[in-house]
């Protein structure tokens, strides 16, 4: 963005707006100064005002939506802990927890296992809906309803509001929360001219829109649970086997709105990504947590950690979780406010991040839990909902 570029327009922007008030103004001056009926100099002055206004307003309006579009271009400035790099390369590892398994045998990849044990299926997907399509079948289906509802259930019980939220939006809504413009080409549209979501944060977060809240009611606290749609543009190429990088997944998402303080919305980022790895850590599923660089953040993100859980049939981590910050980032283009306790109106400051998405997670799974005559424990928490402890 060329911030001197919107500078300027922002100047002339404040110019036409002085221009056309002092106008309005003087327009309003000159009517309460007529008393009974207007002379000839009085209407050709009023006619003159009026021409002037009339002149000025259309450039006002046409320089005022080019401001905003300029604007709605403009990132969020990073915070001072994020470290400064060009990409991935720049990230920096947190921690690791968990033990990554040892097996006695090769293990296998998901798409395999879910293979040999009829839970999958791609290539009649891919006939129907096109590449990166999927069925998951029998036990693998009833395995992602129980991590979705497991998922579900742990955030109800953190005070978390369940939600069901709109797969398709109008497109203000991926504007105000800043996918539009950066990500625009990786969004489905229809022919009404909305937007399929990509998380449900999109849809959480904008539920407030246009509304001005009260400090005690801070913070709000929303889990929803939805499919999400991307195109996964640039992608060619990756992660072509199994269920990794698909075209539609589901996901329970988190988002927390809060008040103007960004120590108060900092320690809520710690205590949501504390939530995604309390799942992992019940599901057993080593994982390491990376504070991401400026080049591998959204360009809305103030902050953002990536949680990467092991696959061990590649011997890496690969990425399951993401939460971010955005202090008014987002509500500044939401118009989302609350009123404080000093009566003073201020922007929310806004937070997400992912429980559990599927069916990447469902792949962590498979891997680490195999076993060496291709059946699949059940871990413990998920038994349940599973009603079993063994897929075979």
């Amino acid at each position: 963005v060329n911030v001197d570029h919107v500078l300027k327009i922002d100047a002339k922007y404040r110019e036409l707006s002085l221009e056309v008030q002092k106008l309005r103004e003087e327009r309003n001056a000159h009517s309460s100064s007529i008393k009974g009926k207007p002379t000839e100099e009085q209407i050709q002055i009023g006619q003159e005002i009026k021409e002037k206004i009339e002149k000025l307003e259309p450039a006002l309006k046409a320089v005022g939506e080019e401001l905003n579009d300029w604007l709605l271009k403009v990132p969020n400035p990073a915070a001072d802990d994020v470290p400064i790099g060009k990409d991935e390369t720049g990230n920096r590892e947190v921690r690791k927890v968990g033990n990554i398994p040892k097996f006695s045998f090769i293990p296998k990849s998901h798409e395999e296992l879910a293979l040999a044990l009829d839970l999958y299926d791609s290539k009649r997907a891919v006939k129907i809906a096109g590449v990166r399509a999927f069925f998951l079948k029998n036990e693998l289906v009833l395995l992602e309803q129980a991590v979705l509802n497991f998922a579900l259930d742990f955030m109800i019980q953190q005070g978390f509001t369940p939600m069901t939220v709109p797969w398709m939006v109008n497109k203000e809504a991926l504007w105000g929360t800043g996918y539009f413009p950066w990500g625009i080409e990786d969004h489905y549209t229809t022919q009404d001219g909305q937007g399929l979501i990509g998380t449900s944060e999109v849809s959480l977060t904008a539920y407030h829109q246009d509304e001005v809240l009260n400090e005690k009611d801070l913070p709000i606290k929303l889990v929803g649970i939805s499919p999400c749609f991307r195109r996964e543009v640039g992608s060619y190429g990756k992660d072509t086997k199994g269920f990794i990088r698909v075209h539609q997944f589901n996901k329970v998402e988190q988002v927390v709105l809060t008040v103007a303080d960004e120590s108060i919305t900092r320690e809520w980022h710690e205590k949501m990504l504390g939530f995604s790895e309390e799942v992992l850590k019940a599901l057993n599923l080593p994982y390491h947590v990376l504070l991401m660089c400026t080049g591998d953040m959204g360009a809305g993100q103030r902050k953002k950690y990536d949680i990467e859980t092991w696959f061990p049939a590649q011997g890496k981590y690969r990425e399951t979780h993401s939460a971010s910050y955005f202090n008014d980032f987002q509500s500044r283009r939401l118009n989302m406010k609350y009123r404080a306790k000093s009566g003073e109106t201020k922007y929310v400051y806004t937070l997400n991040n992912t429980v559990v998405a599927t069916p990447r997670l469902l792949a962590a799974i498979l891997e680490n839990y195999q076993n060496a005559d291709g059946s699949i424990n059940v871990p413990k928490v998920l038994q349940k909902y599973m009603g079993k402890s063994v897929i075979k």
